[in-house]
């Protein structure tokens, strides 16, 4: 019996590993990854992996998982509160690229079927690229960031009615455009009718029951059972799989099981996802391009700069400055993973003649290609491309923060103004102290700003900026941001003008404690060893320990830098995926019968050249905490060590040598 399919499946996972582990290494996103193995390994490649049916259609879960997902996090109070970005700016930027592009298609012979799908798939962009990407450049909320978001989740709408229509019109091409695209929309409603009365009706309450039982295979099951079964109604339809999927999320969105689902399936969704851009990568021949690439370059510049345009003018027009406009331009200027939905459905229908394939398929891919430094350079690009109105930008922000802190003085600075940064400065505030904050979140500081509070936009890691904040008159200044990067890069900026201001940090855990210190942190706080601390403080005055008492040992704690509370045995998931910098643990080592170091006290174990610390020994049914150097060791003793792995594990090779102790 020949396994054809299993030794495909070991390469492509062989071939898959490798390459995206070089791009994650390299801070590429691993979806170039998936495309480049397909194109390296596929048919019109290496040929180690044939373009198979039964390849293609687990690929096409992918999409279905990934619209299932979309729908999960799709919901009307979004909708509603960036109604303004995601329908006035993604609405016009999908209709406008969409229309001209189909224009394009007409002029070069397409049929106007083909023409408008060609369309759909050029106004698409990647929503798993930029969001990775502005993340890593903590660019999320801002402007442009917001601006971003708002049409791409416009996008990520736009995408099922271009599937309804692909996919029906592949299946009824002798049909008037008009006649198939209502049937199509008909279709559409009718699925979207039923799945709204089954979610209404069924879909909660069956998860509620499925809950009561606490399995989790269970809830899996259920979960990609729902995901599936909505798909394949669609199909039904005549429809698309993703168009059922996405329903269905949007139905589970709105109950209080939508981020357990997605939790659920997320691993599920990944792996497919990752096989789908693989198979995409497949259908690029290669060696076509070279008689291809003036179309290629053609569609590429229909698909960047007038994208680029586009964007940059519907921003520009909605009340953005130049720079804003020209950066959210930028970040959108490239093809997307919906874009691959659309195509792929569309060439299993050869709804495009091969060459036309191969030009889209070929400018998607180049364009993707490019966006990871586009969005990387954005800032940079405007700088260059606008250097007048980046500046007035950038000095619009100065002034705005220099006009907010004038006056201030011994006030606090506040890097971050969500809700940790904000029961900051309502404590501060409460002592009469000053204080100015700064943060990336449009909406926040515009609601921040009508409530005639201090607050003003901008990038806190921008030297001019914290010279315009009043850094130098300043008498503390905290970073309340959730991420560690971010706080990092404001650190450093900070003490290249401050060297002596006291700067409190706040992180989740301690995994970057030592990092925050040495970057210049006066305190760090981290969330997960305060909220011990709090625990065990009530803990202690409901067990009528005396107030002084619990204050002094806190007080001991918090002086030491949270060291003890560091102190912890790993579980298998922090064995799994702890990095170095935190892998100080607890060990436990119990001494045997015959041990070399019996009646030998502890300072003979030199551990502290090792790094580890005797922490506490467990002899018989009593503890010794803190143990001196003096305390004599005894056969069957338990020491508790605290230190890094290596170090533990060279500690323990010592402990149960039985070499003879050298006198």
């Amino acid at each position: 019996m020949e396994h054809n399919y299993l030794n495909e499946i070991l390469i492509i996972f062989a071939a898959a590993v490798g390459v995206v582990v070089l791009f994650l290494r390299l801070n590429l996103p691993a979806i170039l990854g998936y495309l480049l193995v397909g194109v390296v390994m596929g048919p019109h490649g290496l040929a180690l992996i044939a373009d198979t049916e039964h390849t293609r259609a687990f690929a096409e879960f992918g999409v279905v998982f990934l619209l299932f997902t979309i729908g999960l996090e799709f919901s009307l109070p979004l909708l509603i509160r960036m109604k303004g970005a995601v329908l006035g700016l993604g609405g016009s930027q999908v209709l406008l690229t969409t229309s001209v592009t189909t224009l394009v298609g007409l002029y070069f012979g397409l049929p106007i079927e083909s023409a408008l799908v060609l369309g759909g798939v050029v106004a698409m962009s990647s929503t798993a690229l930029v969001i990775r990407q502005l993340t890593q450049q903590v660019e999320l909320h801002s402007r442009h960031g917001r601006n971003a978001v708002g049409i791409l989740l416009f996008q990520d709408l736009a995408v099922i009615p271009f599937l309804i229509l692909v996919a029906t019109t592949t299946e009824a091409t002798s049909e008037m455009p008009l006649a198939v695209i209502s049937t199509a929309l008909g279709e559409g409603l009718l699925a979207l009718v039923l799945i709204l009365a089954l979610g209404r009706w069924v879909l909660r309450p069956l998860f509620r029951g499925i809950a009561r039982l606490r399995s989790t295979e269970l809830f899996t099951l259920t979960a990609l059972m729902v995901a599936l079964g909505a798909a394949g109604l669609t199909y039904q339809l005549g429809l698309s799989l993703a168009l059922g999927a996405f329903l269905a999320g949007m139905m589970l969105g709105e109950t209080e099981f939508r981020h357990q689902i997605e939790a659920e399936i997320r691993p599920f969704r990944d792996v497919l996802l990752g096989l789908f851009f693989i198979t995409i990568g497949m259908l690029l021949n290669v060696q076509l391009l070279p008689t291809l690439w003036p179309g290629v370059l053609l569609l590429l510049a229909v698909l960047v700069v007038l994208k680029l345009v586009f964007v940059a003018g519907i921003c520009r027009l909605a009340g953005d400055d130049s720079a804003i406009a020209l950066r959210t331009g930028l970040i959108l200027a490239h093809g997307g993973e919906f874009g691959f939905a659309i195509l792929a459905v569309a060439f299993t229908g050869h709804l495009f003649s091969p060459e036309v394939n191969q030009t889209v398929l070929a400018a998607l891919l180049i364009s993707m290609g490019l966006a990871p430094l586009v969005i990387r350079s954005n800032n940079r690009l405007t700088s260059i491309m606008l250097p007048k109105g980046s500046v007035q930008s950038n000095k619009a922000i100065e002034r705005q923060i220099a006009t907010t802190a004038e006056g201030l003085r011994g006030h606090v600075i506040i890097c971050g103004y969500g809700r940790v940064g904000q029961n900051v400065a309502r404590f501060i505030e409460g002592e009469g102290v000053p204080y100015m904050a700064m943060d990336l979140d449009s909406v926040l500081v515009e609601n921040a700003i009508k409530a005639k509070e201090p607050v003003s936009y901008g990038d806190a890691a921008n030297l001019h900026l914290l010279e315009a904040a009043g850094l130098a008159r300043a008498t503390a200044l905290v970073i309340s941001l959730d991420d560690v990067e971010s706080a990092l890069k404001i650190l450093h900026t900070v003490r290249l003008l401050n060297r002596d201001i006291p700067i409190l940090v706040r992180t989740r855990d301690d995994s970057h404690l030592i990092r925050l210190q040495e970057a210049g942190a006066t305190e760090v706080v981290p969330e997960t060893l305060e909220a011990s601390l709090i625990l065990s403080s009530h803990l202690l005055l409901t067990l009528k320990v005396p107030m002084p008492m619990v204050y002094s040992m806190v007080s001991q704690i918090r002086k030491g830098r949270y060291t003890s509370l560091r102190h912890v045995f790993p579980g298998e998931e922090a064995v799994i995926t702890t990095p170095r910098e935190r892998d100080e643990q607890l060990r436990a080592i119990e001494l045997p019968q015959d041990t070399r170091w019996k009646q030998r006290p502890i300072g003979e174990l030199d551990f502290e050249d090792l790094g580890v610390t005797v922490t506490a020994i467990q002899r018989h049914n009593s503890r010794i905490a803190n143990p001196s150097a003096d305390t004599v060791l005894r056969t069957g003793d338990t020491l508790i060590l605290f230190g890094t792995s290596s170090a533990l594990e060279g500690a323990e090779t010592v402990l149960l040598s039985k070499q003879t102790a050298v006198e």
